[in-house]
This record gives structure tokens, sequence and C-alpha cells, in this order.
């Protein structure tokens, strides 16, 4: 899933993820710690969503990468935040997951994780998904 970005002064490139949730605060410094380049990174909490055009539907159910002119969500995200790398092996695993039939494969996956990450290791109650009432 992509938007188009529309703020006028937008940064360079941002990952936009989930701070309340501690399996993705885990996972973001893993990959932080791990590959060579990292884009800034900050909790959806901590910014004004508008100023990106996404909704908090948007940002419960997955990471956002935005870059100046578009914004990437899920396994997307996660596959620009590896084509972005310098190393050939993080590239080429980023475009196998933006790459049918993996792409279809990676969000499948993407979205077992984020709805059940509460669940999985270095998740916590604050981890889950709001369902609407």
């Amino acid at each position: 899933m992509s938007h188009p970005n529309p703020t006028s002064n937008p940064p360079k490139n941002l990952f936009i993820f989930d701070g309340d949730c501690a399996f993705c605060t885990l996972w973001v410094n893993r990959l932080q710690s791990v590959l060579p380049s990292f884009p800034a990174s900050t909790p959806w909490q901590w910014i004004d969503l508008d100023d990106y055009a996404l909704t908090q539907e948007d940002v419960d159910k997955a990471a956002w990468f935005v870059t100046p002119t578009r914004q990437f969500a899920g396994h997307m995200a996660f596959s620009l935040l590896l084509r972005s790398q310098p190393t050939f092996g993080w590239r080429f695993l980023g475009h196998l997951i933006a790459t049918e039939p993996f792409s279809s494969i990676a969000s499948l996956g993407y979205r077992f994780v984020s709805r059940y990450r509460h669940r999985l290791p270095g998740g916590t109650p604050a981890c889950a998904v709001r369902r609407p009432e």
C-alpha cells in the first residue's frame, strides 16, 4: 500500500512505527543495529499524522516508510528499507519481497505478524491492535 506524500517539507526518508508496541520497538531497534543504513525513525505517537496523510487506522495496521514523494506500508515498507541498503544481499532480499509471488506471501506474513504481535516474543498487551467496537 502506498499513498502520495502531501507535506511541503517532508523528511528525506522516515520510518514510522507504533511506539506503544514493545514488539515493534524491539524490531526497529534490532534492524537499526543490523542494517548498514537506516532512515530516521519515529513512533507515530510523536508526529502529526495529518502531516503525512495518514490516519489512525493506517498506523494501527502497519509501519510506514515515507519518502519525499511516496509512502509505503507494511511489507512494502520493509522491502523499501532493505532496497535502500548499500549491501547487495539486503537489496536483493528487498527486491524479492516486492516481486510476485514473494510479495503476496510477504503481505500475508506481515498481516499475520501485525495482527498477533502482542502474542509474539517481545510483545505486550499494549501491542494488540485496537479493534473497532
